[in-house]
């Protein structure tokens, strides 16, 4: 048995972090999903340094025909793994201490309902804000019938006493009970009213329609395209920019059929033909595939925008992935498992504000961050234990807001 290649040193918590947001669209520990379980994956190794080396870079390792990594190659179709440069060697022993630590644990029993994950409310919570709600107005309704019950037999008990009582004011005449009616009304009126107001310009789960069906499950996830290959200001500006068609035709020059693996389907469940979208991306540029040239003049592709910020919101993308070291999931979802892209996160600012409280800063390897020295210090004597966004002025208005 090959000892285990975890470090003690290594955060488990931090590696679950990591894990959630890198991995767990393709892995699980103890079940195989997209790729093998990771159950027991140190132990699958022989040396540290070819397991970081196929998680950094797995076609390297499958080149350098390890016996292991062709097989693993091998038996899942030939996908090959998509890289994680970005991983510092303490980023994997983080995600290996998280896999040992879950391994020991044994398969969760529940399934996690990722809308609560996410934070939001489910439908089970919706279905019950309802039933309470009809409740309340039930027992409100027979809360005043009984008011009016009892006025009415403290009349007639007087009248038999001789006691003469004014006759009782009609409920939709009485004051205290209009008063009551403009208060409820007014408390109701007003959390729906502010609500709504916050919830103004949030498209969460939006979807809209595309003039050619693109898969990023068949893009991204099947055929391992870098996320940068077509979208390469992420890194180096402050859009992440829609590629040109150009660079759709770099591939789609010799590409002009879709296998029809896997099958395509819109939202509404119904089969996509691959290559008639195929044919829409030549129409737009004019390329003739038989004749393999540009015979009429192109005209641009119209893609409709999903990921929509207020006007007085700065984001930079090259901020979050060059200096805060993101993946792209952690905002956009699963990406590689979307046939049609939707709008994963709530993008407000208290989802953002949150993420800044939580996220701890990447010192390794990350210059941007090298002036804060003190926290280096800090860390280092042992008066705190990591550094989150929120320290190094993430929470702060002007940061978005300027």
């Amino acid at each position: 048995m090959i000892a285990s290649l975890s470090v003690k040193a290594a955060d488990p918590a931090k590696g679950k972090t990591l894990f959630q947001q890198n991995c767990a669209s393709c892995h699980n520990v103890h079940k195989q999903v997209t790729g093998p379980a990771l159950k027991g994956v140190e132990e699958r190794w022989s040396d540290k340094k070819l397991l970081r080396q196929w998680i950094h870079n797995s076609g390297s390792v499958i080149a350098s025909g390890d016996p292991y990594a062709v097989k693993l190659f091998n038996d899942f179709n030939k996908q090959a793994m998509p890289g994680f440069p970005s991983f510092t060697d303490a980023d994997i022993d983080d995600i290996l201490a998280y896999i040992a630590d879950e391994s020991t644990k044994g398969p969760a029993t529940t399934k996690v309902d990722p809308a609560a994950a996410a934070g939001g409310a489910g439908e089970d919570s919706g279905n019950n804000s309802l039933l309470f709600g009809i409740i309340t107005l039930i027992l409100a309704v027979v809360a005043l019938i009984l008011m009016q019950i009892n006025s009415s037999l403290n009349k007639l008990a007087a009248d038999k006493d001789g006691v003469a009582v004014p006759e009782p004011v009609p409920f939709y005449k009485n004051k205290a009970y209009i008063a009551l009616l403009i208060l409820v009304l007014f408390i109701v009126g007003g959390y729906y009213t502010i609500n709504g107001a916050i919830g103004l310009g949030r498209q969460k789960d939006y979807m809209p329609k595309q003039e050619i069906f693109f898969s990023h499950r068949v893009h991204a996830g099947v055929n391992q395209i870098n996320c940068l290959y077509c979208h390469a200001g992420a890194e180096k500006s402050k859009h992440a920019m829609i590629p040109s068609e150009n660079i759709c035709m770099n591939c789609h020059k010799t590409i002009s059929e879709y296998s029809g693996t896997p099958e395509l389907f819109t939202a509404e469940g119904q089969k996509v033909n691959g290559s008639a979208e195929i044919q829409k991306l030549y129409d737009h540029v004019g390329w003739d595939k038989t004749s393999q040239q540009y015979t009429k003049p192109g005209k641009p592709i119209e893609w409709t925008k999903i990921h929509n910020l207020p006007d007085h919101v700065y984001f930079n993308h090259s901020q979050h992935i060059v200096a805060g070291k993101q993946q792209c999931q952690t905002c956009h979802g699963a990406i590689t498992e979307m046939d049609e892209v939707h709008q994963f996160a709530e993008l407000s600012m208290g989802w953002c504000v949150n993420c800044h409280r939580t996220t701890k800063v990447q010192f390794a390897d990350n210059k941007y961050y090298s002036i804060f020295e003190q926290f280096h210090q800090q860390v280092k004597e042992g008066k705190i234990d990591s550094v989150t966004v929120e320290m190094v002025g993430g929470t702060e208005c002007q940061k978005c807001h300027y």
